[in-house]
């Protein structure tokens, strides 16, 4: 090496320092490549994706590899640096001086900018990086081969002590996924958070509880139960007899013209004309629900207690826009509960469901415990009021505007700005 001229030995030290920045550059992209991408790139015949990918199938002889490569260049370099040293600086300071160059040299242009570069742009420096990097594995293969047993057999240990993690990703995980790395238009983000929510919420939530179920009492005279079939807002009744909780069957209006057009018919008509009723045990989660619907082809459930009792009614619609939002914009369609005054606050009635509230008007009122205005007003006060009352729940003044029946029928409500609340 001492042979070797001084203008040779540096050329030598820059090459080395270039092959070093390669060694890193191509460390930083490989483990920076996003592995969900990169495998749909080699479902799609990408070849550098395909030659990334094989590589990092076996991470540790791919950094076996590459430390390997990397730290025989920068020894390489660092042999040549001293020789250049003494011969410009002599033996006392040119040893140092030149390891301090050479560090200085290497941690700017072999380390910190190539990583930097390759953490920004992984793809576009790991694809065409594993054209070099596999055919140098196949070369240092024995020697990589043997680094990684040795390494590998001591850091066992270690590993073992530690949690073993995978690339699956939770729940939580995806919903973090779908709202900060992906391209794909809000609605369509909604949507799939909204497929995500289905496992955090039950039937309890959605269903139409029992007070509010429209339906048909066989035990009506023939003149209201056509009426009550001709004003009907939905496709399906329940029809019962004397309450709920004595169910004959599920009429679909589409079977009831058939009997309308007649000038006389019977109540035996009607319930020959009915559908066998589906009961959904109350608490099941929305996820399952949805399953249970599309296997059992059913459109309404009537949702029962762990006695049998009837709480309330589920359709397949309330499921879907758990996930599609409501099929309506139209705040006064969509919740008629809820009725918006001049001074920018709401009357809404006490039965109306909070999940609905603060999907319709973008709030967040507690949902933990009650389902309703009048169940939350309730909770909080720890008693039913008798006179009207005012109080605040976070950032949500409500004031009560009317209690019957020990019930709390109407309410009105400001959403407060952050600094009040």
């Amino acid at each position: 090496m001492n042979e070797l001229s001084t203008g040779f030995q540096l050329l030598a030290i820059f090459a080395l320092i270039l092959m070093s920045a390669f060694f890193s550059c191509s460390e930083t992209a490989m483990m920076a490549l996003n592995r969900y991408r990169l495998r749909h790139l080699v479902n799609e015949g990408h070849r550098g994706a395909s030659r990334a990918n094989l590589l990092l199938q076996r991470p540790d002889r791919l950094l076996g590899v590459i430390l390997l490569g990397n730290n025989l260049v920068i020894f390489v370099a660092a042999s040549f640096a001293t020789v250049v040293g003494q011969r410009l600086l002599g033996d006392n300071f040119g040893p140092p001086v030149s390891a301090v160059l050479l560090a200085l040299l290497v941690l700017i242009f072999a380390e910190v900018m190539p990583k930097t570069v390759a953490a920004q742009r992984p793809e576009t420096l790991a694809f065409p990086s594993s054209y070099i990097l596999q055919p140098l594995l196949k070369v240092s293969q024995p020697v990589v081969v043997l680094i990684n047993v040795i390494a590998n057999y001591l850091a066992a240990p270690m590993i073992a002590r530690a949690k073993k993690q995978t690339d699956d990703l939770s729940a939580d995980e995806l919903r973090t996924v779908v709202n900060e790395r992906t391209s794909l238009p809000r609605e369509r983000q909604d949507m799939l958070l909204g497929i995500l929510d289905l496992e955090n919420a039950t039937i309890d939530d959605i269903m139409v509880p029992r007070s509010a179920v429209a339906g048909i009492d066989i035990e009506d005279d023939v003149a209201e139960i056509v009426d009550a079939i001709r004003g009907s807002e939905h496709t399906r009744l329940p029809v019962y007899r004397e309450n709920i909780n004595d169910v004959v069957g599920i009429l679909h209006l589409r079977r009831a013209a058939r009997f309308l057009r007649q000038e006389e018919f019977t109540k035996a008509d009607l319930v020959q004309e009915t559908e066998e009723p589906y009961f959904v045990p109350k608490g099941t989660p929305l996820h399952t629900q949805l399953v249970h619907f599309q296997k059992e082809r059913q459109r309404v459930g009537l949702v029962v207690d762990e006695y049998g009792d009837v709480q309330g009614l589920v359709t397949l619609e309330d499921i879907l826009e758990e996930i599609v939002g409501e099929f309506t914009t139209d705040i006064a369609a969509e919740l008629a509960d809820v009725r918006q005054e001049d001074d920018g606050s709401y009357i809404i009635e006490g039965r109306a469901v909070l999940r609905d509230i603060n999907r319709s008007l973008g709030w967040e009122l507690p949902t933990a415990g009650p389902r309703t205005v009048n169940g939350l007003v309730v909770e909080h006060l720890k008693f039913i009021p008798e006179a009207d009352v005012c109080l605040r729940i976070e950032r949500y003044q409500i004031e009560t505007l009317r209690i019957a029946d020990n019930v709390v029928r109407t309410v009105k409500v400001w959403e407060l700005p952050a600094a009040d609340a």
